[in-house]
């Protein structure tokens, strides 16, 4: 069987791309070759800046002979029919055979699609996949139409055999497939013939040319660190930027140089960034000391003076980097010692969040007054939560953060401890916009903790009052980052957030906001009294009524007509609230799925009263889900289940609840009363470890239910001819039910 090698030679392409580059190569060759009926056994690809390459091993030789029935026409059917059914398939009518059928003599065509050489079909997937590349920019040049991300040079496609090595016949705008390739661009730049991707591969290698980026990364990673570990250092880990380097040079060389004394003094984020960013250099970091002293970069070629000519330049340009960091540095600390953070800040009420919701600076007012009211169930002070939460996004003005956005927070930490500003409230600060993905840290310092989740609930509050919510894909704003952040936040800390009052009283802010303008003076102060309930009471709709009546007899009072705003009001946005709190219960399932609990478990969690403490519902759904794991579990769930189908087939066909009045003295059998006795010791244990929360004393009370059942439908008929029997089983059921419901719903428990 033969293997296939196939390298698009081309200018540089750039390193963001190579990555899928190499998906799309060997999905659209394999794809097609595939659809044409040849087989293969292992397919690898590879990347340079200046080439993608694909090797495929075990490749069928020649598609097979298909042959094909079709059913045609009735033989007495109209002549054009039959005309058509005849250029369909290419025959004549005598190649057409006639059958007997239900409705008469119908014509039956045998198509036989002869196998292809591989050659062949490898010649036309190739050049279909090169004129339809997905590259997210292309370009053409010269006179041609070929579009490519940078200019193609050469196309080597060999098909390599036993007998040798043939060159796959395709030729694509004037470029002719060959056997050959070039090596480095400096190194060895002259062209080569290749016989197969064991030759390719080592002549490239001879050639200077490392083909495999992993091959790249290691080498560079392992060099860089075994430079820096002889100096007493360590290399600042940076797996995307490392992938990135591994995608500009074709021949790794790894150099160290220091960085200029006057620069040492710069926060190690801010050298850091500016290394990576501007010259795509790693960080040396003094481990004893945590400062940034050296730096690494990656030739793309070895020099007779061993790199010192390259480093020289590298040093020169990186002072004039560093040089522009170190104005931002200090221009901002004297700006903070001169008018503090607070001054810094604002500037904010001249730069817009969002045109539906207001200035940073509005936005910063809520916050505040959200970390305050969030502070006592983090354990932070509120006064300092509002403190930091007050010059948390001041650094957004300084010019440090204005050259380099992702120093955001981080820079804001470096400002209040210049200003002298409490740690806590530094640390807040710095850490407020964490987690900022699945694997970043989360904070733990109650003042950061409490800063952190009023800035997310405040932006998932707000874009949910204006309708701006995440459609299937789309997230412009991050708001299932945003709510991942606060299910983390709360889980890991293991707060006991009331988020649905939360919810509630940012929304109603948003409201306020938004209709300042436009309603009476008397309706924003009944819907600040509104706020001010729910922040004392929580749920909405309770704090919404309560108001109402406290206000009755003031003079303020106000009437709420059907149809008015305030009782439009009063139907939507409890909606929006249940809706928010929907966003966060999907969230969370999506978290907990890899946890590996289902998504079901976690349904039958959340009927039960508290859903909106997310710490207190996976704690539930923990439990529950080691419960069902169980024998006892997985046989009292079933119990269960077959309990509530025949009470719910009985309730249907009699058009009655049977809810009330299962008495023991009616019971005539001894698994009867046994399971009365049982249901009476589960009742008396559940309900007190539901309320002290010992989740796993509630599920092993429950667990004391399994044998009762399992023995009362071994042995009893429920649906007795006598009726009262059959009404006091079927109450008995019931109590089932309503006992194995406190500590979930069971119903939603997938079989």
């Amino acid at each position: 069987m033969p293997d296939l090698l196939l390298e698009l030679f081309s200018e540089e392409i750039p390193a963001r791309m190579q990555p899928r580059a190499r998906e799309d190569l060997k999905r659209l060759v394999t794809d097609g070759l595939v659809e044409a009926g040849l087989t293969y056994e292992s397919a690898g690809v590879f990347s340079t800046p200046r080439r993608l390459t694909l090797t495929l091993t075990g490749l069928s030789a020649e598609s097979p002979t298909l042959r094909e029935e079709r059913k045609g026409p009735r033989t007495d059917a109209p002549e054009k029919a039959i005309e058509g059914f005849l250029r369909a398939t290419g025959l004549s009518r005598e190649q057409l055979e006639t059958r007997a059928d239900k409705k008469g003599e119908v014509f039956f065509a045998t198509v036989t699609k002869p196998g292809r050489p591989a050659a062949e079909i490898a010649a036309e997937v190739v050049e279909k996949t090169i004129r339809s590349f997905p590259w997210p920019k292309s370009m053409r040049w010269g006179a041609g139409a070929l579009r490519w991300v940078r200019p193609l040079h050469s196309i080597l496609c060999l098909l390599i055999t036993e007998s040798g090595a043939e060159v796959v016949p395709v030729e694509v705008d004037g470029i002719q497939v060959g056997d050959s390739t070039e090596g480095h661009r400096f190194m060895a730049p002259a062209r080569f013939s290749v016989t197969g991707f064991d030759d390719y591969a080592a002549k490239l290698k001879a050639a200077h040319v490392m083909l495999d980026p992993a091959e790249r990364a290691e080498h560079i990673w392992h060099d860089a660190t075994n430079q820096a570990f002889a100096q007493g250092l360590e290399v600042v880990e940076d797996k995307g930027l490392l992938e990135e380097i591994a995608g500009l040079v074709e021949w790794p060389v790894v150099l160290m140089g220091p960085i200029g004394e006057e620069f040492l003094g710069l926060p190690p984020e801010v050298l850091q960034t500016s290394m990576k960013e501007h010259q795509k250099f790693f960080s040396v970091r003094n481990s004893k000391t945590g400062r940034i002293e050296k730096f690494v970069t990656v030739a793309n070629r070895e020099t007779a003076d061993h790199g010192a000519t390259i480093l020289a330049g590298n040093r020169k340009v990186l002072a004039a980097r560093l040089s522009d960091a170190r104005f931002f540095w200090e221009n901002d600390l004297r700006r903070v010692k001169t008018v503090g953070m607070e001054g810094m800040a604002a500037g904010l009420s001249h730069v817009t969040f969002h045109n539906k919701l207001g200035s940073q600076a509005d936005r910063i007012k809520r916050i505040e007054a959200l970390a305050r009211e969030v502070a006592p169930f983090a354990g932070a002070a509120p006064d300092l939560a509002a403190q930091a939460a007050r010059i948390a996004k001041a650094d957004l003005q300084s010019e440090m953060v204005g050259e380099f956005p992702e120093l955001q927070g981080i820079m804001g930490g470096y400002y209040a401890r210049a200003e002298g500003l409490p740690d806590a409230v530094a640390e807040a600060c710095a850490a407020h916009y964490r987690p900022l993905g699945p694997s970043d840290a989360v904070p733990t310092a109650p003042v950061a903790v409490a800063v952190a989740l009023a800035d997310k609930l405040d932006t998932l509050a707000g874009f949910w009052a204006i309708d701006e919510k995440p459609t299937g894909s789309k997230d412009p704003f991050a708001l299932r980052r945003a709510a991942l952040g606060i299910i983390r936040l709360a889980l890991t800390n293991e707060l006991r957030l009331p988020l649905r009052r939360f919810i509630d009283t940012q929304l109603l802010k948003h409201e306020i906001a938004d209709n300042l303008d436009s309603a009476e003076e008397r309706e924003i102060y009944f819907l600040h009294e509104i706020v001010d309930d729910i922040a004392e009471r929580g749920v909405f709709g309770a704090a919404f009524h309560a108001v109402v009546d406290k206000l009755r007899g003031k003079e303020q009072a106000i009437e709420i007509h059907e149809g008015s705003w305030l009782d439009e009001l009063r139907g939507r946005l409890p909606e929006t609230a249940e809706d928010l709190l929907a966003f966060f219960h999907d969230r969370l399932k999506v978290y907990l799925r890899d946890a590996g609990i289902r998504h079901d478990v976690i349904d039958a969690c959340l009927a039960l009263p508290g859903n909106d403490d997310l710490t207190l519902l996976v704690k539930r759904a923990r439990a529950l889900a080691g419960f069902l794991e169980t024998d006892d579990g997985e046989n009292l769930l079933q119990g269960f289940k077959r309990a509530n189908n025949i009470l719910i087939q009985a309730e249907e066909k009699d058009g009655v609840e049977y809810r009330f009045g299962a008495e023991p003295k009616f019971a005539e059998d001894e698994t009867e009363k046994a399971l009365f006795a049982a249901l009476d010791a589960a009742d008396l244990a559940i309900a007190p470890a539901m309320t002290r929360e010992d989740f796993e004393g509630a599920m092993a009370a429950m667990a004391g239910l399994r044998a009762p059942i399992d023995a009362f439908f071994e042995a009893v008929q429920v649906n007795s001819d006598n009726p009262v029997v059959r009404r006091n089983r079927l109450n008995l059921l019931n109590r089932i039910r309503a006992t194995c419901l406190q500590v979930a719903d069971l119903t939603r428990v997938e079989g």
